[in-house]
């Protein structure tokens, strides 16, 4: 790190993306915040700076907007920001079936969970290959390797999908540069996202054994990311869970999902 190398965090006002500002500033990284409500960045940069001594900005954007990886990215270049490691983690879900959302509702999610991640990488690669690297975390989800839902959601795991295999092809293509992805794949974690999201009593019916707490998942991610991991799973179940995700037929996947997954088989 020097005194201008800063981590760029997507979706930082809540959640994982907020828990993940604390555990780089509690390592000393000075931070870019960015997500839609400038008064939670306000108050959280403050917050990053006076409990680690670290600087903090943020740029409020709403990755919905076509034009905001750009604006970001803008940001950093004009006030001479030298991101060193990128951090891709807003996202939210939709809690309608398929068939009764807008296409400007599908568009606007494809866009903040897929090509804001995709934009914001492209532009911030140049930056790693002429700095000699970089490191890029992907906030993915262990919907990636399930079966998509066939309840709410639909278009959740799908698209995490789609960002695990960009992760996958970015370290294919780029860590002889010295840049690397780590794609994190957390299951169901204690956050507002099911709150903000529209499914807390979905959240709720999931057993306790198989939530975990958004600092162990903040703190593992970061970990993983530092060094490198292309992929990094919180947690000896969810390993487990990956794993049957890639050995055993989608029916019986499907089967064991509807009975510990909180309405996600309908």
């Amino acid at each position: 790190m020097t005194k201008n190398t800063y981590v760029l965090i997507t979706g930082s006002s809540a959640g994982i993306g907020l828990e993940l500002a604390h555990q780089f500033a509690s390592k000393g990284y000075n931070i870019v915040l960015t997500a839609r409500r400038e008064e939670r960045l306000i108050k959280l940069s403050d917050d990053l700076m006076q409990q680690y001594g670290v600087d903090a900005k943020f740029i409020s954007a709403d990755l919905a907007d076509v034009d905001a990886p750009k604006k970001i990215y803008d940001f950093c270049k004009n006030s001479n920001l030298d991101i060193e490691i990128l951090v891709n983690n807003a996202g939210y879900s939709i809690n309608k079936k398929f068939q009764d959302t807008s296409e400007e509702i599908e568009d606007k999610f494809l866009t903040v969970l897929g090509t804001s991640i995709v934009h914001l990488t492209k532009y911030f690669i140049n930056d790693f290959l002429s700095r000699g690297g970089g490191r890029i975390m992907m906030v993915s989800s262990l919907a990636s390797f399930a079966p998509p839902s066939s309840g709410w959601g639909m278009m959740y795991g799908p698209v995490k999908t789609f960002i695990n295999r960009f992760g996958d092809a970015i370290n294919i293509n780029y860590n002889s540069k010295g840049i690397t992805s780590t794609n994190v794949c957390p299951g169901f974690t204690v956050t507002e996202f099911h709150t903000a999201s529209g499914m807390q009593d979905k959240m709720d019916a999931v057993p306790s054994f198989m939530k975990k707490d958004v600092k162990y998942v903040a703190k593992g991610a970061v970990a993983a990311t530092l060094k490198g991991k292309q992929v990094w799973v919180p947690g000896t179940l969810n390993k487990l869970l990956a794993f049957l995700c890639n050995a055993l037929p989608a029916k019986i996947l499907i089967k064991l999902s509807a009975r510990l997954a909180g309405g996600r088989y309908d």
